[in-house]
């Protein structure tokens, strides 16, 4: 049984998609960063940098949500109706590790800055100004991402791969932060692919549930 360690709504809900796309049993582990139960010794064996998620595989750990990703495509991409969500060609998978690097690295980073000075951090470590920046770049490579779905339903190819499931998590952090208003093609991706049967649940919903 594959054990997922996280708290929704973390990151957690991205390795989520490809989970049950793949339909793989899996169980998660809630783990109460309020409580500081990614400090235990237990949680350290499993990731030193006391982060979510994480995911236990028989004997192998990984961390890092995107990284879970792509380890399940690897595994069990068998089992996606189709296959392909792994390119077959060294050209294709190099333009899906694009994607999936410019939406952790362009499009995540400023929403966790966002994230970072509205809650996380101290209140006298906050700054509206890093929120105002990070607003601004995250806008930015929105767009640019934007462009590149003009007329596209995947990022790269004619079917769908990781690089879709980690851009539906990640889009749907941004229209939480009212980041999509200038990006109609991104909010249309958006939709159909939260429509699929075996979708997580969205950020939203997963918030009404922990505020219930």
């Amino acid at each position: 049984m594959i054990r997922l360690y996280g708290t929704p709504p973390t990151r957690a809900l991205r390795a989520m998609w490809l989970l049950n796309e793949l339909d793989l049993p899996h169980e998660i582990a809630p783990i109460d960063l309020g409580a500081g139960e990614q400090l235990t010794p237990a949680f350290l064996a499993l990731n030193p940098a006391a982060k979510l998620p994480v995911l236990v595989d028989g004997d192998t750990v990984i961390s890092e949500s995107a990284a879970i990703q792509l380890y399940l495509a690897d595994k069990y991409g068998e089992r996606f109706p189709g296959g392909g969500l792994i390119p077959a060609t060294p050209e294709d998978r190099g333009r899906m590790y694009h994607w999936l690097f410019f939406l952790m690295t362009e499009i995540e980073a400023p929403l966790w800055r966002i994230a970072l000075h509205n809650f996380i951090y101290a209140p006298d470590e906050r700054s509206e100004a890093e929120i105002a920046l990070a607003k601004r770049d995250a806008r930015r490579m929105i767009a640019v991402l934007e462009q590149h779905m003009q007329g596209r339903d995947v990022l790269v190819g004619d079917g769908l791969t990781v690089a879709d499931f980690n851009a539906a998590f990640t889009l749907d952090w941004a229209r939480e932060e009212m980041l999509l208003d200038d990006a109609p093609a991104l909010r249309a991706f958006l939709d159909t692919m939260y429509a699929r049967p075996r979708a997580p649940i969205t950020i939203a919903a997963a918030m009404a549930e922990l505020a219930a």
